[in-house]
């Protein structure tokens, strides 16, 4: 089983800040993909499906983003979910908007999710990191990522989205490169 776990934050109010990113994501391969209706389960919101041969779980952690490793903890631990098979897909300020990587392992950024995560599964998962651009001074950080999404910013939001959606079967089997090479094409050619 593969597990995508979107970071964000719980609630309405916080459902279109660049923060839930995470969250926006796994709700497009969702749809995508007519997995099943997200569940509770534990602290999480768990819906399932398939992408190609791969059987896949999308969590959405439901404690707030500094305590997200809780929840995940939970479902891999009981599944016996091995750390290469979790893709962590969330926010990331140090890259401008609309720009994607991924990589395995590495340090938390001072992202606060990822610092619950790597304190409560280990560091060796999976990170699909999504550029929400940085505000340009450090006290305006939180304020930034606790805001939505602008008008403008779903110019290149709606079309990431989607693009992540339809190559999400690479995504799953890993084969990172020619995910990202595909993903950028398919964004090229909107």
């Amino acid at each position: 089983m593969i597990v995508l776990v979107g970071l964000g934050n719980p609630g309405a109010k916080y459902a279109l800040n660049r923060h839930n990113a995470g969250f926006m994501v796994v709700d497009v391969i969702a749809e995508s993909f007519s997995f099943t209706a997200f569940k509770r389960r534990g602290e999480a919101l768990v819906s399932e499906g398939t992408i190609g041969s791969w059987k896949v779980a999308l969590l959405k952690p439901m404690d707030f983003m500094n305590r997200s490793g809780i929840a995940v903890s939970e479902f891999v631990n009981f599944f016996k979910i091995p750390l290469e098979n979790i893709i962590v897909v969330h926010d990331d300020i140090d890259l401008a908007p609309g720009k994607i990587r991924i990589k395995q392992g590495g340090s938390a950024g001072g992202h606060n999710g990822l610092k619950s995560l790597d304190h409560h599964v280990g560091q060796n998962y999976w990170r699909l990191r999504i550029g929400i651009g940085h505000p340009g001074h450090r006290e305006a950080v939180h304020a930034h990522v606790l805001k939505n999404f602008s008008q403008e910013e779903q110019n290149w939001l709606v079309p990431l989205l989607q693009a992540l959606a339809a190559e999400a079967s690479f995504l799953v089997q890993k084969d990172m490169p020619r995910f990202l090479n595909n993903v950028a094409l398919r964004l090229q050619n909107q």
